[in-house]
């Protein structure tokens, strides 16, 4: 399909000088009428000014869209991945992967409400972003058109992107003249930090870099006991009081922001075969992970657990890469689902400089036995002198290959 043949397209609109630019790109490389999508997932900002420039840039009033997506985010995507324990490289919580299957999503959806035959996105032609949202719009609606700008126009810097803005009258805040000193993803599970001051991994993360956490060592000197109650492997309440899972989260970021809790400095392993440094923070994502490996370490079976710590990093990499919508991903995702189905219960916590301490928890569904597990006397439910047979079936491979070693001085 050539340029001049896309008749309408959405565009996933932040009302940032980014994607001002390619709204209007948008406009005057394919002549086309351009829809804007906006996604109110949490990032902490007001989107009313999203709509006002939309509006500013000629888009008509019908074709701005703002969804508020703070609960289906939480709900159908955040909770859905946190019943895995999925961590990227062991440590990153995937706050940025997760958002972008939801707006992909919702882009199509509008489009095949308004007619449009394209989408379009921000993200660069380096990062990881292209490639989940592509692979959510083909997912979705095989036959879509997608116009990735970054990988088309000739615009390659900061100075010429502002010539544009200039050229074409669309605003620019002050303090983006000139080079922005890094670039900044947020959403209701994090806040990501990358680029400029954070590319040389060997300097620390400047201070005016974190936005969601403060220093550990400035939290309070007393820690903060917290108790989270789980139903059927998600969080449904803090200190007894039920909460919506957006509400929830919110609460549990505001707990781990005053408590210096779920700051990451990480360089990891890009999709599209890079590396790169970026500063996460994942306050309350950080302290549910912790609470809902401590419920399940009492409600699921030692077969079950192992088994899902397996297949956590293949789940995890398949939302980093894109694959949201992947078979394997969702087959995945009803193994996990059935694991959870005895996960209810309730955790204890202490909150404390940075740290995430479990204290306590309890379930009706629990599988600790007292009895099995006590050294007092009396206790009748585990004979010690079982162990010996169990013992020496285990070692009979071990005796066997030290009979042969013993036997031809290996």
């Amino acid at each position: 399909m050539s340029k001049k043949s896309v008749k309408k397209v959405v565009l996933a609109y932040s009302g940032g000088l980014d994607t001002s630019i390619i709204l209007k790109w948008l406009q005057t490389t394919y002549a086309c009428e351009v829809v804007t999508f906006t996604a109110d997932l949490g990032q902490g900002e007001e989107l009313g000014p999203a709509r006002d420039k939309a509006l500013l840039l000629g888009i008509k009033p019908e074709n701005i869209f703002i969804e508020d997506l703070r609960e289906e985010f939480v709900r159908d995507y955040v909770f859905p991945m946190f019943r895995a324990n999925a961590v990227y490289e062991g440590v990153y919580l995937l706050g940025t992967s997760i958002a972008r299957p939801l707006i992909a999503k919702k882009q199509i959806e509008i489009a095949e409400k308004v007619g449009a035959d394209a989408v379009s996105h921000g993200a660069t032609g380096k990062g990881n972003d292209q490639v989940r949202f592509e692979l959510g719009y083909y997912a979705l609606k095989p036959d879509i058109t997608i116009i990735a700008p970054w990988r088309e126009w000739d615009l390659r810097s900061r100075e010429q992107l502002i010539a544009f803005a200039e050229a074409h009258q669309i605003p620019i805040a002050k303090d983006k003249r000139g080079e922005a000193p890094f670039s900044v993803d947020a959403n209701l599970l994090h806040a990501s930090s990358e680029g400029k001051v954070l590319e040389d991994p060997a300097i620390e993360v400047p201070d005016y870099v974190y936005s969601r956490t403060i220093e550990p060592e400035a939290a309070p000197d007393k820690p903060t006991t917290i108790t989270i109650d789980f139903a059927k492997g998600d969080a449904v309440a803090i200190n007894g009081e039920t909460l919506s899972p957006a509400m929830l989260l919110t609460k549990l970021n505001a707990l781990g922001k005053e408590n210096g809790i779920g700051r990451l400095d990480l360089v990891e392993n890009r999709f599209v075969g890079m590396k790169s440094r970026g500063m996460y923070e994942t306050p309350g994502g950080t302290i549910l992970l912790t609470a809902h490996r401590a419920i399940e370490s009492i409600t699921l079976d030692r077969g079950a657990a192992h088994l899902k710590d397996e297949l956590m990093p293949k789940y995890a990499e398949l939302i980093y890469n894109g694959f949201w919508f992947s078979p394997e991903r969702e087959m995945l995702q009803a193994l996990i689902d059935r694991s959870q189905e005895a996960v209810t219960g309730r955790v204890t916590l202490k909150l404390y400089k940075g740290n995430v301490i479990v204290i306590g928890r309890e379930s009706p569904y629990s599988l600790y036995d007292q009895d099995l597990v006590t050294f007092e006397e009396g206790a009748v439910a585990y004979d010690h002198r079982d162990a010996a047979g169990f013992i020496r079936l285990n070692a009979l491979r071990l005796r066997t290959l030290g009979a042969r070693k013993k036997k031809h001085g290996m």
